[in-house]
Formats: structure tokens, C-alpha cells, sequence
């Protein structure tokens, strides 16, 4: 207790006190998410499904740029739980980010509190549970972070903002499929594909049986409306339209994009928009909104399309006839890819501060390293069925990356992932990136798979210079563009194709590097990258946070958890923690 009445701890108390006083802290958005389970029948047949506080999907959790985000999450459920963020860069704090490498599970009957702020970023994104394939029973929402006031939108202010959470879905439960995937078998045909939580609209009687429950979106004529649209699917692409409207592109995952007109548009799992759509229709009958799969026999996958009702005010009746006609791109494939890189950004727009995002000249950065990241069909080793990166399939450590590095646990982790694909045999592993910290990486997504898949990096958003058919070659960056490359956090790789990103590697800690296809992802296909800040003086990272969760070799240290009743309690308990943080970094940088 000494040290509370040294000089030196006066004077840091005065220095905080000053900045407390002189400088406004950012606001503080609390929220209380109970994921448990529920009955529902989005295809008409009653089936378990994950909500969150009730319902699902789960709510819409709005923040604005720069906020300091507290969300108490109780596990209702009878699984270990966590909740991840994906596109939300937690700025120093991949404590908070909800994998398995980065996070000790929340155990069955326990509420955890995540902390963390929304710095310098806009834009939609979604949250979901991260654990054993939960996301394919439910638990997601949408996650807007909006312009704060002073910086303008480089558009009208639309009329209304509108959330459309699309994804493939199975009747079986999330542990039926993971049951399957267990027992190396593919997962198969989905079901169908649900709009907001809720199955077609009956367009064909042959095809959408009666009883099914389905989203009308009601708007009035002439106004304007912000559409969000997620997809949190399984695996499955999809295209989204909505009949007779033009969908004009505004926002991917926190970039604003040159402003052009889609009458429809492929969104690949785990990707987001925003449009703006005109209601300028004359209403003589309801539109549909369309979401169905891609890249499939669309013969055999009839029944797996997503149907809602856009509804006027003034409509005269409901909507009837065929549905609009997805892209045909039978005999031109490439179709999507072509819409893939007509996503651009405007450079010319502000975004989380008032200077144009464009402003970051990327093209002209060395590139410091190469990553070639290849994946292909799952694989037997040791007996079971596997994915991979590079021939490696990841087991997540028992104890997390992060806690492993700061207790000293010896062995939790490999610190080896190859730069390029193994040449011997694959294996399973727990071999992780060692990143360089303020390096700018090349990061090529070589997909030898089958199918189509999207990738993700948590942490960061990427700038998406290019992709083609056939195999990555150095040449191949003679292709790249580097001027008005989009910048996101989630990209498609086609089967047969790659995809190369770059990334500036400013944000210190360890961040996952996954496919968002569940089962790819469940069998093993991702991996981690640790970035350490060499010279880290305590303002590069965040520590651990006072709740912290300890798992494998450190289970030891776990405390039982109090009732959950305590809940805003911890809530409060955290606000004070982050204040004091954010006060002690400042006064520190004051006394230097």
C-alpha cells in the first residue's frame, strides 16, 4: 500500500485526473446476450435451434465508431460457448475475440463479460458462436457500427435501415452435423436456405409446402432504404436479388465502395453488404426477395432457395409468378469473378475519421513476406477425416496462445507454420504464423478444393488485389490492382483459382486465419497468427483482462464463477477496468 502515497503514484493520479477532466472518455454500449435453446420451425418442421434472448435470429447490436462495447453473454446452453466478431477489429485486444486459440471456453451455466472498443471503424458485420459447428444451429446477429455525427456518409441518409441475415440450413442439429462430420462423412444438401430466421414464401406449391412462417419486409414507395445483408451460412454461396429493383452497392464490411448497380449479387459465406434500394415500384403487387445457392445443379438444389416478400404500403396484391431469374453463367465462368472485382472502394469517401480512405497508398509498400496458403478436399490422416492449410490441420492448444506466451506453458504451441505447402505427408498440428509485427504481407489463397470457399482473417481487414483461375505464380502480381482495391475481412476463393490479399500487420496480438465454411473449418482448416511487438512497452497490447477464463495446463487458477445474477455487476466492474487502463497509458505517455 506504499506505493499509493509515493510521489510517483501522486503524480500518475494527478496526470490521470487531468486527462479525465480535460478529455471526454468515448461512450460505453452495454448489452446482455442469453444464448439458449429454443423449438422452432423455419422449414416447417420443429427442430432445436440456438436464440439469442429469445429469438432468432439474435438482435441487432448497434454501436457507434469508437465506442467501448461490454456484452455480458450467458451460456445457456449444454456445450462449452464463445462468442466471436468477425470484421470487428479489436485494436490491441484479441483477448476478446471468441476462438479457441485466442479464449478459454464459456462452460455450460456461466456468463462471461467481453470488452472492447470499436476504434476507427464503420460498417456491418455479424456475431456468431465460434465452437462446434454452433453457428449452423443459430446464435447469430447483426453488428452495425455507424458513422459517428461529424463524419458525414458519402451518400443521402437513407430513409431506413434494413437487416436481412440470409444462410443454408439444415433440419438436423448443429451436433447431428457434427456427429456426421465425425464420422467422416459429408454433410450433404442443405435443406434450405432461411431469410431471417423464417423459411420461403410458398411461390410454388409443388416446391414450398403450406405452414411455412416467412419475412415480409414492409417499406413505402419513393423512399430509400439502407439493406444490410449477412450471409451466415453453412457453406453454401449465394445470390441475393430482390425483383424488379437494382441494388446499389454502398458498404462491404466497413468499406465504403464505388457506388454501382447490381441487379443481383453473389454473397459468399460470411461475407456482408450494405445497398441502398429505391422503393420506386408502382406497387401493383409484392416483390420477392430471392437468396439461392450458386455453383450447384440448380435442377436437384430446387428446394434450397430463400424467398421473402418485399411489401409496399400501397401494394394491390401479393407477389406471384416465377421467381427473377438468377445469374446464368453456365457457359461463362467467369461471371463471378468478374462481379467479384468490380467491387472497388471509393477512395474519395471518409470512413471512421475525416480523411479519405484512399489515402493509404498500398501499391507502392514492399511486400516483406509471402504467404501461399493452399487448400484441397479433405484428407485421411491417422484414421480420420481432416482439412488443411498448407497439409497442416489445426487442433486448437489447450491453453490459449496468449495466456500460454504470458504463463510461460511450454509446448502449447508451434511456432512453424510453413510459408508454402508441405511436400511430405499431411499432418495435425498445432503449428501457428509467426507474423512480423508492422510487416506488410502477401497473403495467396490457392483453393484446389471442390468447392468455392470464403476466407477470413480476424483482426484486420485486407486489401483484395486480385484472383484468377489456375495456379498462383509470381507473374501473377502483374495483375494486381493497386490503386482502388476493396478493402474486407472475408474473400472467396473459387475451386481452382486463387485469391491474394495484402495486410499491414499493425494490430499486436493472435488473430485467426480460417475458411468460414463450417465443415472445412471444423475439420481443420485454419491456423493463427501471433504478432508480438518487439519492443512492447504495455501501449501495443492490452493485458489480459481481469475476468480472464484459464483453461488446459493453467485450469488451476479458474475461480468458481459467482450466480449470474452479478451480471451487471461485472459489467460495471469492466467499464472501471478499461477507464483505469485507458487513464494509466495516458499518464504514462504524459510522464515520458
Amino acid at each position: 500500500m506504499a506505493l499509493l502515497g509515493s510521489p510517483w503514484m501522486l503524480r500518475l493520479i494527478h496526470v490521470a485526473l487531468f486527462f479525465s477532466l480535460c478529455f471526454a472518455e468515448d461512450p460505453f454500449a452495454n448489452f446482455q446476450l442469453e444464448l439458449s435453446y429454443i423449438t422452432a420451425s423455419p422449414l416447417g418442421v420443429p427442430q432445436q435451434v440456438i436464440a439469442v434472448n429469445g429469438t432468432f435470429p439474435g438482435p441487432t447490436l448497434n454501436v457507434t465508431t469508437n465506442y467501448n462495447v461490454v456484452i455480458n453473454v450467458k451460456n445457456k446452453l449444454d456445450e462449452d460457448l464463445l462468442i466471436t466478431w468477425p470484421g470487428v477489429q479489436m485494436r490491441r485486444n484479441s483477448w476478446e475475440d471468441g476462438v479457441l486459440g485466442t479464449n478459454c471456453p464459456i462452460p455450460a451455466g456461466w456468463n462471461w463479460t467481453y470488452q472492447f472498443q470499436a476504434k476507427d471503424q464503420i460498417g456491418t458485420f455479424f456475431y456468431f458462436p465460434s465452437l462446434n459447428l454452433q453457428r449452423a444451429g443459430g446464435g447469430f446477429g447483426s453488428f452495425i457500427i455507424t458513422n459517428r455525427d461529424i463524419i458525414p456518409l458519402p451518400f443521402k441518409t437513407p430513409d431506413g435501415d434494413i437487416v436481412i441475415i440470409i444462410g443454408d440450413w439444415y433440419i438436423r442439429s448443429h451436433t447431428a452435423l457434427r456427429l456426421a462430420l465425425d464420422a467422416g462423412n459429408d454433410l450433404g444438401m442443405p435443406d434450405g436456405v432461411l431469410i431471417n430466421g423464417k423459411g420461403p414464401y410458398q411461390y410454388n406449391t409443388t416446391l414450398v409446402p403450406d405452414g411455412i412462417d416467412y419475412e415480409t419486409i414492409n417499406v413505402d414507395p419513393g423512399k430509400t432504404y439502407r439493406i444490410r445483408v449477412h450471409n451466415v451460412g453453412v457453406s453454401t454461396a449465394l445470390n441475393f436479388r430482390i425483383q424488379n429493383h437494382n441494388l446499389l452497392l454502398a458498404e462491404t464490411e466497413g468499406c465504403y465502395t464505388m457506388q454501382q448497380n447490381y441487379t443481383s449479387l453473389d454473397i459468399y459465406v460470411g461475407q456482408s453488404y450494405s445497398f441502398l434500394v429505391t422503393m420506386d415500384q408502382n406497387a401493383s403487387s409484392d416483390y420477392y426477395i430471392v437468396a439461392s445457392a450458386r455453383f450447384v445443379n440448380q435442377s436437384i438444389w430446387q428446394n434450397v432457395t430463400g424467398v421473402a416478400i418485399l411489401h409496399y404500403s400501397n401494394s394491390q396484391g401479393k407477389a406471384a409468378g416465377p421467381l427473377p431469374d438468377p445469374p446464368n453463367d453456365v457457359y461463362d465462368k467467369s461471371y463471378a469473378m468478374n462481379q467479384a472485382m468490380s467491387i472497388r472502394q471509393n477512395g474519395s469517401a471518409s470512413g471512421a475519421r475525416p480523411n479519405p480512405q484512399g489515402s493509404f497508398h498500398y501499391g507502392s509498400i514492399n511486400i516483406t513476406d509471402t504467404y501461399i496458403l493452399s487448400s484441397v478436399p479433405p484428407v485421411v490422416i491417422n484414421g480420420t477425416t481432416r482439412t488443411t492449410l498448407n497439409g497442416i490441420s489445426f487442433v486448437n492448444p489447450d491453453t490459449p496462445i496468449g495466456l500460454a506466451d504470458q504463463y510461460k506453458v511450454q509446448g502449447a504451441y508451434k511456432l512453424d507454420f510453413p510459408s508454402t505447402p508441405l511436400t511430405g505427408p499431411p499432418r495435425i498440428d498445432r503449428s501457428v504464423i509467426n507474423a512480423t509485427y508492422k510487416g506488410f504481407i502477401e497473403v495467396v489463397l490457392q483453393n484446389n478444393d471442390t468447392v468455392v470457399q470464403s476466407f477470413h482473417m480476424d483482426g484486420y481487414a485486407f486489401f483484395v488485389v486480385g484472383m484468377a483461375y489456375g495456379n498462383w505464380t509470381e507473374n501473377s502480381r502483374n495483375s494486381y490492382d493497386k490503386w482502388d482495391a476493396i478493402i474486407r475481412s472475408t474473400i472467396q476463393v473459387f475451386p481452382g483459382a486463387w485469391t491474394a490479399v495484402l495486410v499491414s500487420l499493425d494490430n499486436v496480438g493472435v488473430w485467426n486465419l480460417r475458411t468460414e465454411n463450417l465443415d472445412r473449418w471444423y475439420l481443420g482448416q485454419e491456423t493463427y497468427m501471433r504478432i508480438v511487438n518487439p519492443k512492447d512497452d504495455n501501449t501495443t497490447a492490452l493485458p489480459a483482462p481481469g475476468n480472464v477464463l484459464y483453461c488446459g495446463a493453467l485450469a488451476y487458477l479458474q475461480t468458481p464463477q459467482k450466480t449470474s445474477s452479478s451480471a451487471s455487476t461485472i459489467s460495471g466492474q469492466h467499464r472501471l477496468y478499461l477507464m483505469l487502463l485507458v487513464l494509466f497509458s495516458a499518464a504514462i505517455s504524459v510522464l515520458r
